[in-house]
C-alpha cells in the first residue's frame, strides 16, 4: 500500500519573481486554492494521508495554511464564507503533515533524499505541486503499483522542440500506455532525445531508491539528478513509465499557471 507522499518545496520559483520572493510558489493560488492544496486533495483521492514536505527558508507559508487559524475561523463561523474553508479543515484533520528542510539547492535528487527520514523503508508518491493535474493521476498509478510493486513515473509526450526540459524516456511498450523503461535522460539536447515521453511530476518509487540516489554523483547542471538514480533502478530491476490520463498543467510556467487558472476558474465556477 502507497501511504505516503513527499513533496519537493523547496525550490526559489524564479519564474515567478518578483511574487515568490517573498511567497512559496506553491502557493500561488489557481482561483482560490494555491497549488499544493490540488495536490493533496490528488493524495487523498489516493488514499495517502501521510504527507511529507522538503522545504527551505521562506516556506513557512505551507505550514501556515495546513493549520488551523482559530482567529479568522471564529470571525467567519456562521457566515457564508465559513464553508470555504471546508476543504482545507479536511486535509488538516485527515492527513498528518511533516517537514524537512533542505539546506542547498542540488537538485531533485537531492530533494527527495533528504525526504528520506519522513519516508522510511516505504514506497512512496513523489508530488510536483507545479505540475497540476487532473484526473486524479496517482489513484491511476496507485493501482500500477499494485500490480507491479515497482518504481512507476508520470509520461506525457511532448512537442518535439520542447524536450530538452523534461526527464526523457524510451522503452518497450508491455500493454497500452504502459512502457518498461530501458532509456532515461535529463533534458537531452533536441536532437539527441531517445522519444518525445517526458517524465511529469508524479512517481511512485520504492525505497531503494534512496541507495541509489546517496551513489549518485552530481549530473546536468552540478545537481543530483533523480533520472540518474531511476535510470540506475530501471537497468538493475524494473521501472514503469505510464502515459496517465487526464491533463497537466506546467504550473512552473507563466503560460501553464495562466491556462490551469482559466480552466479552473470555468470548471469551478462556471465563468461567473
Amino acid at each position: 500500500m502507497i501511504k505516503k507522499a513527499l513533496f519537493p518545496a523547496a525550490g526559489y520559483g524564479t519564474r515567478f519573481l518578483p511574487a515568490t520572493k517573498s511567497v512559496p510558489k506553491e502557493m500561488l493560488p489557481v482561483v482560490n486554492k494555491p497549488l499544493i492544496h490540488y495536490g493533496i486533495k490528488e493524495c487523498m483521492n489516493a488514499g495517502i494521508f501521510e504527507i511529507g514536505f522538503v522545504t527551505g527558508r521562506s516556506k513557512r507559508a505551507i505550514e501556515d495554511y495546513l493549520d488551523h487559524n482559530p482567529e479568522l475561523e471564529n470571525q467567519i463561523e456562521g457566515s457564508s464564507k465559513e464553508g470555504l474553508l471546508q476543504e482545507v479543515n479536511e486535509m488538516i484533520e485527515k492527513c498528518t503533515f511533516t517537514y524537512v528542510r533542505q539546506r542547498k539547492m542540488l537538485g531533485l535528487g537531492h530533494a527527495v533524499l533528504t525526504g528520506e527520514p519522513l519516508i522510511g523503508n516505504n514506497p512512496f508518491a513523489v508530488v510536483l505541486a507545479d505540475d497540476l493535474c487532473e484526473g486524479d493521476v496517482l489513484s491511476q498509478m496507485v493501482k500500477l503499483y499494485n500490480k507491479f510493486k515497482c518504481t512507476i513515473v508520470a509520461l506525457e509526450e511532448v512537442p518535439k522542440e520542447e524536450v530538452n526540459k523534461y526527464g526523457i524516456v524510451a522503452g518497450k511498450e508491455i500493454e497500452e500506455g504502459i512502457l518498461m523503461i530501458e532509456d532515461m535522460v535529463e533534458k537531452p539536447d533536441i536532437d539527441k532525445a531517445p522519444s518525445n515521453l517526458a517524465i511529469i511530476g508524479r512517481y511512485i518509487l520504492t525505497p531503494d531508491i534512496f541507495d541509489l540516489l546517496r551513489e549518485t554523483k552530481p549530473g546536468k547542471g552540478g545537481e543530483i539528478q533523480l533520472t540518474d538514480a531511476l535510470l540506475r533502478q530501471a537497468k538493475e530491476g524494473m521501472v514503469i513509465g505510464y502515459k496517465f490520463k487526464g491533463r497537466r498543467f506546467d504550473c512552473g510556467s507563466v503560460r501553464g499557471f495562466i491556462e490551469a487558472t482559466n480552466y479552473f476558474y470555468e470548471k469551478d465556477f462556471g465563468g461567473n
